[in-house]
């Protein structure tokens, strides 16, 4: 595996990065945070306990926070377990990602009308509240930069599709990063250049640095209207012990990724796309779509047109769907992929192969969740290494 990139000793210079200032908060510091936000009109969006798993849903103090909490992921496995440390932030990723709050999975697009004149069309209005958004890993921000490119933002030129809706909700979001502090056996951002260490694209980064009688957060500017919002809370400067410590927690993280994405793992499914491991994985697989709904990168959805029953009203709604069901691919005579392994090998290369060729990146940045939420357990780095083992055997 690939060591720990970035440590604070070796700043990076990035223009993403408007500010190198640095700063340490403790816990109060972090109630101090929220509340900051929240002046600011925010809706803060942060980690929470729900129903025995971690989701990210709204915060208003720092004491609902998963305080103490941990997590033990594998393939088909999740369980919460108390710690011993009280940190906030030992947790993984859950169920759950941010693009819940940003591609909405039942979004209404507009709304029809009768009137004398015949229908009209009513538009969705833009979204009023910004989110902030509370303990983002380094695998869910590239999650992030990946839907940015799916849904086009930064293409107000003209000259592509832009989804509007997505735009503005993302344009508004205050990204608070969290460097992870330990990893899980599903975890393999490294090895997808993903994590564990935020690198760009936050407002404010933390690193939680907790034991020996101390509960701090290092805290990093990633833009001016992050930096607007450190000046407003108490903090002191960061000594070089900090600056250790912070290095020390994501090093910790990245020596314990419990799994690795084999090498050039695009090219490699792309010339064994008649593979008899397609079969052999749809013999498990359940077609729940369990790994597109969790997945942080996934993007279909299906639109539905619905009526009142006096015919006077209409509503047009998007809704998160899944290569996985048939009905995806259906068309007159069918569905295109009726196949368990085609539905599968369309999935895996797409997000680890053709991806590249529409938005030049991977659409998987390690962060195994697919592995723990699959019922079955099953891998997609176990099922990329059984092909590539096989080479040159069949």
């Amino acid at each position: 595996m690939m060591a720990a990139r970035g440590g604070w000793a070796e700043k990076m210079t990035s223009s993403d990065k408007v500010s190198q200032e640095q700063a340490v908060i403790d816990r109060d510091g972090l109630t101090g945070l929220i509340a900051a936000l929240r002046q600011e009109g925010y809706q803060v969006i942060g980690p929470k306990v729900v129903d025995g798993a971690i989701t990210y849903e709204p915060v208003e103090d720092g004491n609902e926070l998963p305080a103490g909490w941990i997590d033990e992921q594998d393939g088909g496995n999740y369980r919460l377990l108390r710690g011993t440390d009280g940190a906030l932030f030992s947790h993984t990723v859950g169920p759950h990602s941010w693009k819940r709050y940003l591609f909405p999975p039942n979004q209404r697009l507009w709304q029809s009308k009768a009137g004398e004149a015949g229908f009209s069309i009513i538009p969705e209005a833009a979204p009023t509240t910004p989110y902030a958004f509370l303990g983002v890993r380094a695998c869910e921000l590239k999650a992030i930069a990946v839907q940015d490119k799916v849904f086009g933002l930064g293409n107000g030129d003209g000259k592509g599709f832009t989804d509007t809706g997505y735009a503005a909700r993302r344009k508004a979001a205050f990204l608070i990063a969290v460097n992870c502090g330990r990893a899980n056996k599903t975890c393999f951002c490294v090895s997808m250049e993903a994590g564990p260490k935020a690198e760009a694209g936050f407002d404010l980064a933390l690193t939680e640095l907790v034991g020996a009688g101390r509960h701090d957060f290092l805290v990093e500017v990633g833009s001016e209207r992050g930096a607007g919002i450190l000046s407003r809370l108490t903090r002191r400067a960061t000594t070089p012990e900090d600056l250790i410590a912070a290095d020390a927690a994501v090093a910790r993280a990245a020596a314990g990724m419990g799994r690795e994405m084999v090498a050039e793992v695009g090219p490699l499914l792309k010339r064994n796309l008649e593979h008899k491991r397609w079969d052999e994985v749809a013999a498990r697989c359940l077609g729940c779509a369990n790994c597109t709904m969790v997945c942080p990168t996934c993007f279909c959805s299906t639109v539905e047109d619905t009526t009142d029953l006096s015919g006077q009203h209409a509503e047009r709604w998007r809704r998160w769907d899944s290569c996985f069901t048939l009905d995806f691919t259906f068309i007159h005579g069918g569905s295109i992929r009726r196949e368990a392994s085609s539905r599968y090998r369309q999935w895996i290369t797409h997000k680890l192969a053709h991806w590249y060729d529409q938005f030049g990146s991977s659409g998987c940045t390690g962060c195994g969740r697919c592995i723990t939420w699959c019922p079955v357990g099953i891998d997609i780095t176990e099922e990329a290494r059984a092909i590539r083992d096989s080479e040159g055997t069949l």
